[in-house]
């Protein structure tokens, strides 16, 4: 049993479906905001962000670009950097827990929490990329 879970945990395809459903959220939004073009200026504006094409392109590129970064396992690091930074942003932007009114501050700390844990598992996706790209290039380093 452990031999196969040391194998699925080293193999190339694990890594691959890890990454992929890391950016399942990042995607769909990223593609969202493109599709319902509208939906996505509507969305920047209820966030109060000015000028709302700007942001919903910006947004939308970093969503894609980082997906884009963390499936091809390329500047993993970057994607997934940019990504968390986006996660923090939203939660000081959108999810203000501690400022909203009772009612409303509770989903929004529900939101802000599931941010954090998503940070957390960006961070995991970064290093574990980098240890992979050093076992690759010299298995002996890590051990």
């Amino acid at each position: 049993m452990r031999n196969f879970v040391d194998n699925a945990l080293d193999s190339k395809w694990l890594w691959l479906l890890a990454r992929i459903l890391l950016i399942v959220v990042f995607l769909s939004s990223g593609l969202a905001k493109l599709i319902d073009f509208q939906g996505g200026l509507a969305e920047m504006r209820a966030a109060g962000l000015e000028p709302v094409l700007f942001f919903n392109i910006a947004t939308a590129a970093v969503l894609l670009g980082g997906s884009l970064l963390i499936v091809l396992d390329r500047a993993l690091w970057l994607g997934a950097g940019a990504l968390a930074v986006f996660m923090v942003l939203a939660v000081v932007i959108v999810h203000r827990f501690w400022a909203l009114p009772e009612a409303q501050a509770q989903v929004a700390l529900f939101w802000a929490l599931e941010h954090t844990s998503v940070v957390g598992g960006l961070i995991a996706a970064a290093i574990a990329s980098r240890l992979r790209q050093r076992l690759a290039v010299s298995p002996s380093r890590l051990r």
